[in-house]
């Protein structure tokens, strides 16, 4: 991290007292209702109009702030194309009547998405009706990806959807905070001094008091046990949010924003996976043994010796209504998270707990529990607890008449018949909105009234969502073709395909279609396209909307919808000017929390039900055909005309070079294309040929690559920055996207100014290297080498099996490649021969699966393998005169400046004296590493594996790591390896 961003971090942990207040300063309440049906899908809410029209209905406004007093638990459509299973039919309608007949809840507090215990949440959510919400600290941006190319921010939303799409299987509400993950962190003290103590604990307290649990639980203990400083981070927030969160002196201005206090009764956190051993406990990310002991952060104590299990959570039960075990639910989740995970297994059934240690209750707890909430009343009826010593006589009864539904709803519940109880489910929905209007007008005291109401208004999400179920409706909203085929067969009455993207100006059609499969017919009272409240979208239905849909019967109702030169694109409501900031420092705090902002069109459908209202409402989805994956539904998304890149971001360009090549890339989402011309902004005294390049894209998806040569003038070691600016139709761009993800996962697009940052750099390098290039699991390296003239040639399965290896001079394995080509392991015997016969092999940064003595000499990588995270540790040249430290550029120390993230990982543990160890390093009270770079001679070439995180430098432009990559890349030129190999190694160590 560089030095400036790291002293504004510091600066900030050392007092951050600024807390973001809501836009607009709307009401509280209504919004964190309204979270109960839409956080677990990431989506934003809009909000409706509550005056019922006949039939027929045009564009409806979105709220522009989330907070507006019209705002209700159901108006947040689902960006979610179908349900689950498991959530469809009678199956989802009795977990929706478990969730009727409590009102238990929780809220976990993890680091990263893939912390939590998946297991214990479906179990309490699924199996057990609690409200269960998802806070995770940040989005796993400095993680690594064994699925896609996407990495810092990028990550960060691929990570997003994965864990979105995990959370559909656990049944939680889902929340963020605002600070990023800037990498590998070995101790708490650590990430809190980066991000700040206090903008964790306002991120954490906010959620609790938006959500109200009755019980805090946590993955983590916030000690060693818990191998990662941002773990540890996350189990001492999850303490600390405990009490803070009831605390009307902590972060005041929530308070005056509407927020209300809020103290759970319980605080719990899982007791540590690694057992005591002898030497005490271990922590895995130091690799050093302490002492059994915990600090208690709700006590403010210390305590000797392992921490106790007062309670068992059997995530192992099997539940008959879902045919699986809750762990194995939870498990499909999990495995859905495989940037980080590769996708993993579902566990055979059998009886398992998770044990969890309880910090802090509110109320007498004995020390054996059999559940979170054991002396907690957490009927319906319990909610009448949250009026205190108020007069509640109205409010039982009204609790007493809601319960009595749903209890009789529960009784008459038929897998087979499931709609019999939507009667029943219709009362208690009329008994649930007569409750709140009495509240409203009753005499409780204000803190009364939000406690109650928040709990009713949860009751009344429920209701209509298990009508829905009930009655077994299905809603479907997507982009259309102008012409709809003609479906008489049902074998083919699949969706067409449409364009994936609005773009401003755009005419298109998009269809609802509702389907009624029950024996009642449902009067519609609307049915229109939501869509966002500042921007003025034109809606118009292309028919006039019946009055009922029939039993047994369908609708389908068009509009033609107009997009407006003013809609805003759909992008990440957060952002920051480097990924070397560990937070994000613009934040719409209308969304903030939310995974992402609202999606800009939705359709919705309200009817009445045995005299009730109910509306259900979902995102408009574009439909796609993809290879491999068939018709493919996501929501729609606002993109620009044009958009123009240039990829890599960063780079360097050798001190000497006249000129350097540069390529911007330009893409149009317009159906009609789009053409124009792209120029670049130099620095003063440089220029490009051409001055300016035309382009022209004739539809939707269309990319056209465009070149310029730019001539550097003067060039100095100093940095640069050249913008690629695209116009068309009058406009200027000069910004572009990725899609983040990859197939099967939900796509988001990240925005990026079209700026290369370069800087000029005293590198040499052998010229004309032919260099043959394994991909792994993604990097951009071969992109960045570039820089230095050499264009590799990406090897395949059958280049590697059979191929004229001896044609290279260098063969590079990219990060992970024996994890990810198994015909490395398979062939590895011809990749030995290639250098004993005079080739260099480069193998960058590897996991556990190169632990297999894959290179000439023995050498080992255990699981345990050492890794250095601060990216100012310093480094000592052990060998200075090593050929791979002089020649032809001669390494120092400052070659290990301004490196980002961290040096690197999976460093070797060991390795036979044959291999050459140049170079040191460590983190602070770690012991020196020096298996980052070790290099042998084996026969006439040379055999180099670098744990330094070289594939994370060269993509940002940091200077040295192009010039140690230089030198690795010269090595079959290199003068000193015409010695004999035993003079070249003993020369090293003098």
């Amino acid at each position: 991290m560089n030095l400036e961003i790291r002293k504004r971090a510091e600066k900030s942990s050392s007092g951050w007292t600024r807390i973001r207040a809501l836009a607009l300063g709307l009401t509280v309440l209504s919004l964190f209702a309204g979270i109960f049906s839409a956080a677990v899908h990431g989506q934003g809410p809009t909000t409706a109009s509550e005056t019922p029209s006949s039939s027929a209905s045009t564009g409806g406004s979105a709220a522009s702030a989330i907070g507006t007093g019209a705002l209700a638990p159901w108006e947040w459509p689902t960006p979610d194309a179908r349900p689950l299973e498991i959530d469809r039919g009678a199956s989802g309608l009795w977990q929706t009547l478990l969730k009727l007949h409590t009102r238990a809840s929780l809220l976990m507090l993890t680091a990263h998405p893939d912390d939590e215990d998946g297991g214990m949440l479906a179990y309490e959510s699924r199996g057990h009706g609690a409200r269960a919400i998802l806070l995770t600290l940040n989005r796993g941006e400095g993680g690594q990806n064994v699925m896609s190319d996407d990495f810092w921010d990028a990550l960060g939303l691929v990570r997003t959807e994965e864990l979105l799409a995990a959370d559909r299987y656990y049944d939680v509400q889902q929340f963020w905070g605002t600070v990023a993950d800037f990498g590998f962190s070995k101790t708490p003290e650590e990430a809190l001094g980066l991000w700040g103590h206090d903008r964790v604990l306002e991120d954490a307290v906010r959620v609790v008091r938006m959500t109200r649990p009755l019980v805090i639980t946590s993955v983590f203990v916030g000690g060693p046990t818990d191998g990662h400083g941002h773990h540890a981070a996350a189990g001492e927030m999850a303490q600390e949010v405990f009490a803070a969160a009831g605390d009307p002196k902590m972060f005041p201005e929530q308070i005056r924003s509407g927020l209300r206090p809020w103290s759970p009764v319980k605080m719990y956190a899982r007791v540590p996976f690694l057992p005591v051993s002898d030497k005490g406990m271990f922590d895995s990310a130091t690799g050093k043994w302490h002492p059994v002991r915990f600090y208690d952060f709700v006590k403010k104590t210390w305590s000797d010796g392992p921490l106790d299990a007062n309670l068992e959570i059997p995530e192992g039960d099997a539940d008959p209504a879902l045919g699986a075990t809750f762990v194995q639910i939870a498990r499909q989740g999990w495995s859905l998270q495989k940037s980080q995970n590769d996708g993993g297994g579902i566990p055979l059934a059998a009886p398992t707990a998770a044990p969890y240690h309880r910090f802090g209750s509110a109320i007498q707890a004995s020390d054996k529990e059999r559940s979170y909430f054991d002396g907690v009343d957490i009927s319906v009826g319990g909610i009448a607890d949250l009026a205190g010593g108020q007069d509640t006589t109205f409010l039982k009864e009204g609790l007493g008449r809601i319960n009595s539904a749903v209890e009789h709803a529960m009784a008459g519940f038929s897998m087979s018949k499931p709609e019999e109880i939507a009667p029943l489910l219709a009362e208690g929905l009329k008994e649930t909105r007569l409750l709140i209007a009495a509240v409203s007008g009753s005499s409780l005291s204000d803190q009364a009234k939000y406690d109650v109401s928040f709990e009713l208004r949860a009751k009344q999400d429920q209701f209509q969502r298990a009508i829905v179920q009930a009655l077994n409706l299905s809603l479907e909203a997507m982009v259309a073709p102008n012409r709809e085929p003609n479906r008489g067969n049902p074998l083919f009455a699949m969706p067409a395909e449409t364009l994936k993207s609005a773009v401003s100006g755009e005419q298109f059609a998009a269809r609802v279609h509702l389907d009624n499969p029950g024996s009642s017919a449902l009067t519609l009272n609307r049915v229109w396209l939501e869509t966002p409240a500042d921007e003025s979208w034109s809606i118009q239905p292309e028919a006039a909307v019946p009055a009922s849909i029939e039993a047994g019967h369908a609708l389908d109702q068009r509009f033609i919808v107009k997009v407006p030169e003013n809609a805003a694109l759909t992008r990440p409501y957060f952002s920051r000017p480097s990924e070397e900031l560990p937070y994000y420092d613009k934040v719409d705090d209308r969304y903030r929390d939310l995974s992402f902002a609202p999606y800009p069109l939705a359709a919705w459908i309200e009817f009445t039900y045995m005299g009730e209202t109910v509306r259900i409402g979902q995102v408009v989805q574009s439909v796609q055909q993809q290879g491999g994956q068939g018709i493919v539904l996501n929501p729609l998304v606002v993109t620009p005309a044009v958009s123009v890149r240039i990829f890599p971001e960063a780079g360097i360009t050798p001190l000497g070079s006249k000129s350097f090549s540069l390529s911007a890339q330009v893409h149009t989402e317009a159906e009609a294309g789009a053409k124009g011309s792209v120029r670049l902004d130099l620095p003063p005294g440089w220029n490009s040929e051409p001055a300016s390049v035309p382009f022209a894209l004739a539809r939707a998806g269309e990319e056209q690559i465009v070149r310029f040569q730019v001539i550097a003038d003067r060039l100095e070691t100093k940095p640069y920055s050249v913008t690629a600016v695209a116009e068309s139709g009058g406009r200027e761009y000069r910004e572009g996207f990725v899609t983040a993800g990859y197939p099967g996962l939900r796509p988001y697009n990240l925005y990026m100014p079209a700026t290369y940052r370069t800087s000029g750099v005293d590198v040499k390098i052998s010229q004309g290297l032919r260099v043959g290039y394994v991909m792994g699991t993604g990097d951009t390296v071969p992109e960045s080498l570039e820089d230095l003239g050499v264009h590799v040639q990406l090897l395949n399965g059958q280049d590697i099996s059979s191929g004229d290896l001896q044609k290279y001079d260098v063969i590079l394995l990219g990060v992970r490649a024996y994890t990810a080509r198994p015909e490395l392991v398979t062939n590895n015997a011809r990749l030995l021969e290639y250098v004993r016969n005079g080739g260099v092999v480069v193998v960058q940064y590897q996991s556990v699966q190169y632990d297999h003595n894959f290179g000439p000499y023995p050498y080992s990588l255990p699981n345990d393998a050492e890794r250095v995270v601060d990216e100012r540790s310093p480094v000592t040249l052990t060998a200075a005169k090593s050929p791979l430290l002089t020649w032809p550029n001669q390494i120092n120390p400052s070659d290990f400046a301004g490196w980002v993230e961290e040096r690197g990982h999976s460093f070797l543990k060991s390795w036979d004296p044959q291999y050459v160890a140049p170079i040191e390093t460590h983190d602070p009270e770690q012991d020196p590493q020096s298996g980052g770079l070790v290099y042998a001679r084996y026969g006439r070439g040379v055999y180099v594996y670098v744990a330094f995180a070289l594939y994370r430098q060269l993509p940002d432009g940091v200077p040295g790591a192009f010039r140690l990559f230089a030198n690795l890349l010269s090595l079959p030129r290199n003068p000193a390896f015409k010695q004999p190999a035993s003079e070249i190694n003993s020369s090293t160590h003098r």
